[in-house]
């Protein structure tokens, strides 16, 4: 009998991971996508606008997991003050979201704009592609208020269960960010569809139109998922006030600051590794910005399903029953790793055809598929590090990832790649095996850290 009930509550489980996971794969699929559309038709102009657009990928990032980080703050306490029935709180934590996004995007407006003359020299950017790469960069950081909006906003709506909204206002910024891209990149050309030709109005703005394509989509998505949050019915800040309210902020600080420093940290890692690449030639560059994007795709059940970890722990955390929180660990990983050998797998096999959408140059196919190939093999291990990241987010410790991800990226990673490619010119090859041993690092710390349930709030009050 109670066998029979364990049974029924793990399938009740699993639906409720697969409700909150799937919206959430779905939109970064749609981006992916959508990345995938503006590299290829970015590629077709050349190697060079190729290298131009992913020089300052890593600054993207950079810029883009910090501002997450915040976010992350605030999944961890609404999540937990819903699973706790403290509705009030949820929204007065939202609020206080309201004025995050506004402090937030206003500050890191005024700091990229004002020095995206200077990034391409920091990135170490081929000087014949210096200019139209901080032209790209700028026009992609004016709307950065709106976007700012999309990343944090989109996380409070998850942290209350709401992953649906953020996918459908992804599906609308994909479309619109495609069918601009479609008329701002290219010339006006003549075109064929069903033996009917016609001539299209383009723009022929290249590498710009690609950046104010992008830049439209991105205040289209802000505007659309401010109105879905100020109408929700949990988590909506109608009402509220706007002033600083400490009682909130302070816990939310304390998970996200740890999880903000980490993200800084790493990316501003992911900023030195690519600028290293970035001095190895256009070749390596167009390479490794290609993979990125190819390999972006394959990390879609990996941080589909850290989402449902982190919002369903907090829940259970608030709920204070430890033992959901144990079965959601037990259930979540075999999902997790069985997701990612798969996708493992595909990516290692589709590696060349995937690589060759985005270039026809043979060497950067060839630089582009064996890497992509090395990495494949990782992608179970580095699910396992994304499944235990997002738990301990959700119950509010941030420090030990923190602690992890700086370790394994600078010591790892960054002094790897520098000894690889300064001392002994190995090469991007060189630089994506230091970029696996980083991940597999990861994963034997986080897996010691499950093993003596050091991730888990509940183990201290057994303790005590």
């Amino acid at each position: 009998m109670e066998q029979s009930k364990k049974r029924r509550l793990n399938f009740g489980m699993a639906g409720v991971i697969w409700a909150l996971a799937w919206p959430t794969m779905l939109e970064q699929l749609m981006q992916t996508a959508v990345q995938y559309i503006d590299t290829a038709m970015v590629g077709s102009l050349g190697t060079q606008a190729t290298a131009a657009v992913g020089a300052t990928t890593t600054l993207n990032w950079l810029v883009g997991s910090t501002i997450s980080a915040v976010g992350v703050g605030f999944l961890a306490f609404i999540a937990k003050a819903l699973g706790a029935g403290e509705k009030d709180s949820a929204k007065r934590a939202a609020s206080q979201a309201v004025l995050s996004v506004l402090a937030v995007g206003i500050v890191v407006t005024v700091i990229t704009v004002g020095l995206s003359g200077q990034i391409p020299k920091w990135m170490q950017v081929d000087e014949g592609i210096r200019d139209l790469a901080g032209q790209y960069f700028l026009i992609l950081y004016l709307p950065m208020l709106f976007r700012t909006a999309s990343t944090i906003f989109g996380t409070v709506l998850r942290a209350a269960g709401d992953t649906k909204s953020p996918m459908k206002i992804g599906v609308v910024v994909n479309l619109v960010n495609v069918v601009l891209n479609f008329l701002l990149i290219y010339p006006t050309r003549e075109l064929t569809v069903f033996s009917f030709t016609f001539t299209m109005w383009g723009a022929d703005l290249g590498v710009i139109g690609a950046a104010v394509a992008s830049a439209i989509a991105y205040i289209v998505g802000g505007i659309l998922i401010t109105i879905v949050l100020w109408r929700h019915p949990s988590v909506s800040p109608k009402g509220q006030s706007l002033k600083p309210d400490m009682k909130i902020i302070k816990p939310c600080l304390r998970v996200a600051m740890p999880n903000m420093l980490q993200h800084f940290g790493t990316s501003l890692g992911y900023v030195a590794f690519a600028s290293m690449i970035n001095a190895l030639g256009d070749v390596s560059t167009a390479a490794h910005t290609i993979a990125n994007t190819v390999e972006s795709a394959f990390y879609i059940p990996g941080y589909g399903m850290q989402t449902a970890a982190a919002t369903l722990a907090g829940n259970a955390y608030g709920a204070n029953d430890g033992k959901r929180l144990k079965e959601l660990a037990r259930m979540f990983f075999p999902i997790e790793i069985a997701l990612m050998i798969f996708s493992g797998a595909a990516l290692f096999f589709a590696a060349p055809a995937l690589v060759s959408i985005f270039s026809d140059s043979e060497e950067v196919i060839r630089l582009g598929t064996t890497v992509l190939r090395m990495v494949a093999v990782s992608e179970p291990f580095f699910g396992f590090s994304i499944i235990m990241e997002g738990m301990m987010q959700g119950v509010g410790e941030t420090k030990r990832p923190f602690v992890y991800n700086i370790v394994g990226m600078w010591l790892v990673r960054i002094v790897g790649t520098f000894i690889c490619t300064g001392f002994f010119d190995l090469g991007l090859v060189a630089a994506w095996a230091c970029m696996i041993a980083h991940n597999l690092f990861l994963f034997v710390l986080f897996l010691i850290c499950y093993a003596k349930g050091r991730w888990n709030p509940f183990r201290k009050v057994r303790e005590a």
